[in-house]
């Protein structure tokens, strides 16, 4: 049996700065970058013997600069390493570059699982944003689900265990500092990916909670757990209406990170579905097979505000985790009820498989009426997101200001993400004949028309919308295809980064 503590224990990467570009001390491995040219990205003063030998294996090695093309031979004798790695950098300037970093170093050290214990990653860096980058790439590659295997656990495919990053030497106590934020952040996502792949048998709505509790100890957050008692008094009728075909009841849980010098404050709001079966509205079922992953914006959330504890942001970040299971029953919502919902609207659910709006609604509303300077929520929303961006991008909607703050986010993350509009002239077609809203409107434009119903429930202050932006993750949160870059099958742990990016630029 799993329990919360054990998924909070993940996998760990030591993560050092050295200023020779070749390492100090004996390592597994050696991993090189390759230019667009096909030869290696040397860093720093390397005898001219050793660069001219190391040109010459990658040559023979065929290695690339393109992107995700990894190459493994043995070392010469030259290199205190027992093997060389060779790992394609790409094309790109400024957000881009960097992600090329990420992404380069992640591939390196995916293709070392099983094969090496150590690494020196010696990438040609010229700054901070370098260094930072390439450490969090060798900490997001560095990771495999283990969580319930028993039998087939081994330790030939054990990920990389430490990894000395080069950084120059007038970077200095930067370059350290620079390691310190991305374990804390690489530790985020990897908790995020845990928590998508954990069965959904496991991750009920109160694990999920459970774990948000046990992650508190210890830590300046602060956790509240609503239960389904809690829940019918609040009238979060989104919540319970979703959760009440279940066994396992819903639960709203928030948290968080309040400094005392905080200026600003952020609020997140995360899509919390633990497995969603459709309800009554019945998925087929070969669209149920990835379910467990409709919880993957709350797993992102709760990492998100533990990492801005653990980063000691100046700013405010309150988390609101939206958890419920939506199962068929004889108790529940059927296609036709109606819902009032925590803001006092009434919604007519016409089908039970758009139910990730309906917990949503009821966050927002709650979340809204603390009138942070931004309210962000984070869903594996619609599969139109899907269809008009592809698997890999997030459709990002919202206020203008709002919606650029987090698409700006993103691109400074890597993460990436495309705003999209809220078409007024799709509005109407949320309108109910029996109750307030609908929970589904034109088929056309599927995105954009849950978005349109979410901002019903963003609350006003002196006549004034609290400033929000919407992030439909359902594509690039989970990875049906091979692994490439840093990115692992199954759960992804996409938008932690973005998130705390928003955060960070209100901290200052």
């Amino acid at each position: 049996m799993t329990t919360a503590q054990e998924i909070l224990t993940t996998h760990e990467v030591a993560l050092t700065a050295t200023a020779k570009p070749l390492g100090d001390s004996p390592a597994d491995a050696l991993v090189l970058g390759v230019g667009h040219d096909g030869a290696p990205a040397l860093p720093g003063e390397i005898k001219a013997g050793v660069r001219r030998r190391l040109t010459e294996l990658a040559q023979r090695a065929g290695a690339s600069g393109t992107l995700d093309r990894v190459v493994v031979v043995p070392a010469p004798e030259e290199v205190r390493a027992s093997l060389v790695v060779f790992t394609g950098l790409g094309r790109g300037e400024g957000d881009e570059r960097l992600e090329n970093l990420r992404r380069a170093a992640g591939a390196a050290v995916r293709g070392l699982q099983g094969r090496a214990a150590s690494a020196v990653v010696a990438f040609e860096v010229t700054s901070v944003a370098d260094v930072q980058a390439v450490a969090e790439g060798i900490g997001l590659g560095a990771f495999e689900y283990t969580a319930q295997k028993a039998r087939t656990r081994s330790e030939e495919n054990r990920p990389l265990v430490s990894a000395a990053v080069f950084a120059p030497k007038n970077l200095g106590r930067e370059a350290k500092a620079a390691l310190t934020r991305a374990a804390h952040v690489t530790r985020a996502v990897r908790l995020t990916r845990t928590l998508v792949d954990l069965s959904p048998d496991t991750a009920t709505p109160e694990f999920v909670a459970d774990v948000a509790v046990a992650a508190a100890k210890g830590t300046r957050v602060k956790v509240e757990v609503l239960a389904e008692k809690e829940l019918a008094r609040g009238s979060y009728g989104g919540l319970l209406g979703v959760g009440q075909g279940s066994v396992n009841g819903p639960r709203l849980v928030k948290l968080r990170w309040s400094p005392a010098r905080a200026q600003k404050h952020v609020a997140l709001v995360g899509k919390g579905i633990t497995f969603d079966s459709g309800g009554l509205s019945l998925k087929p079922p070969a669209s149920m097979m990835t379910m467990k992953s409709d919880m993957a914006g709350a797993a992102a959330v709760l990492s998100t505000v533990f990492a801005a504890a653990a980063l000691e942001l100046p700013v405010a970040v309150t988390g609101w985790l939206c958890l419920a299971e939506n199962l068929p029953s004889g108790s529940a919502t059927r296609p036709g009820d109606v819902l009032t919902m925590h803001s006092g609207h009434t919604v007519e659910v016409l089908n039970t498989d758009a139910e990730g709006r309906l917990v949503l609604a009821d966050g927002l509303w709650a979340a809204g009426q603390e009138n942070p300077d931004v309210l962000v929520d984070i869903a594996t929303l619609t599969g139109a997101q899907m269809a008009a961006l592809g698997v890999r991008t997030a459709g990002v909607m919202g206020d203008d200001a709002a919606r650029g703050l987090v698409v700006d986010a993103a691109a400074r993350a890597g993460e990436p993400a495309w705003p999209m509009p809220l078409p007024e002239h799709l509005r109407p077609s949320l309108d109910s004949f029996v109750a307030d809203l609908k929970n589904m409107g034109d088929k056309h434009g599927g995105m954009l028309v849950a978005g349109l119903f979410l901002r019903e429930f963003v609350p006003e202050h002196d006549g004034r919308r609290v400033p929000w932006a919407h992030i439909d993750i359902a594509g690039p949160s989970f990875n049906e295809s091979q692994p490439w870059g840093y990115t692992p099958k199954e759960g992804t742990g996409f938008g932690v980064r973005t998130l705390l990016q928003l955060a960070e630029s209100h901290a200052g």
